[in-house]
C-alpha cells in the first residue's frame, strides 16, 4: 500500500465479546463530526483538538441489532465513521469498555465482519485512491 507508513496504527476498545469503536447518538443540534469526536473523548479520554481529521473521508454503515428493552426485534443501527489521527498515543482513560489496543495498519484485516472489517477494508480503499492520510491542518 503506498502512501501509508509502516508505523500507522489504529484503537480498537473491548467490550466482553467484541471489539468496538466510540459511537453514540447526536445531541441536539450536533453535527456527525462533533458527534464523533464527542463520544470519542467521552469513551477514550482523547481530547477532540488532539485528533486530525482527515476531510476525505466518512463512512456510514448500517447493521441489525437487539436491545433488550426491545425484545426480539431487530432494528437497523446506523453509524457513521470518520478518519482521525494523532501525533502522539495519549494515555487512555475508558470509559464504556473494559480494555482496549493499538493495532497495526496491515491490511486486509479479519478482525470482526459485521463493523470493523467493512470500515477497515474501505479505509484501505481510501489510502489506495489517495496515498495515504491526510489530514485538515
Amino acid at each position: 500500500m503506498t502512501g501509508v507508513p509502516n508505523s500507522v496504527e489504529f484503537l480498537l476498545m473491548r467490550h466482553p465479546t467484541r471489539w468496538d469503536l466510540p459511537k453514540g447518538h447526536c445531541e441536539a443540534g450536533e453535527s456527525f463530526l462533533e458527534t464523533a469526536l464527542r463520544e470519542t473523548e467521552e469513551e477514550t479520554g482523547i481530547a477532540a483538538n488532539m485528533i486530525k481529521i482527515d476531510p476525505r473521508f466518512e463512512f456510514d454503515l448500517i447493521y441489525q441489532v437487539q436491545y433488550a428493552q426491545t425484545g426480539d426485534e431487530l432494528l437497523d443501527k446506523q453509524v457513521r465513521y470518520f478518519l482521525g489521527f494523532l501525533d502522539q498515543k495519549p494515555e487512555l482513560i475508558l470509559t464504556e469498555h473494559s480494555s482496549a489496543a493499538w493495532h497495526l495498519w496491515r491490511p486486509p484485516h479479519k478482525i470482526q465482519t459485521q463493523t470493523i472489517d467493512p470500515l477497515l477494508d474501505s479505509i484501505a480503499r481510501h489510502f489506495d485512491q489517495h496515498g495515504g492520510p491526510s489530514v485538515a491542518g
